[in-house]
């Protein structure tokens, strides 16, 4: 049955223009994941890329380095910045919170190293990607990298840190 086109309008209000941004960037994002999701399934994980949220001396070091290279943008609680999902007047994503609202726990030990590390822009192959949050290459070592990692999955509930692990699994297997 068909209706006609002025009963389509009515029956489906129309995006607004901030709805079709959302959208844009969402569908954007979702890209970005698959498309690392997909390089790291690709590569084996080395074993000293693996987070370690239950050493104690690894999630210290990790929280100490948290404090001093992430805190001031992602918050001390993990919390991130106000409407994260919502790209500012730069056109850059804010922090997003790396606790159990974000979606930090939905990416790969690897996935998450290399974004660290490297950025968005080169892990996704988005050369134009911009984003405030700066590369640590050169200036964190891995190690220090995986510590803070390491911390922020030791922060998460027992329920998400279970289902990160189950993310991992999956990257593992490809």
């Amino acid at each position: 049955m068909s209706y006609p086109p002025e009963a389509n309008r009515k029956a489906m209000p129309s995006l607004t223009r901030k709805q079709k941004i959302a959208s844009v960037t969402v569908i954007g994002l979702l890209a970005a994941g698959l498309g690392a999701y997909w390089y790291i399934g690709s590569q084996s994980v080395p074993e000293s890329r693996i987070l370690r949220p239950d050493d104690a001396a690894v999630v210290a070091r990790g929280q100490q380095v948290y404090l001093a290279n992430c805190a001031s943008c992602h918050g001390s609680k993990l919390e991130g910045q106000a409407n994260w999902r919502e790209r500012n007047a730069q056109g850059m994503l804010p922090a997003p919170p790396h606790d159990e609202s974000g979606h930090t726990w939905h990416h790969p030990d690897e996935m998450l190293f290399a974004i660290t590390k490297y950025g968005v822009a080169k892990v996704t192959g988005m050369t134009d990607y911009q984003s405030a949050m700066p590369l640590y290459e050169g200036k964190l070592s891995d190690a220090d990298i995986i510590a803070v990692l390491s911390w922020i999955k030791s922060q998460w509930p027992a329920e998400i840190r279970t289902q990160h692990d189950a993310v991992n699994q999956r990257a593992r297997e490809g």
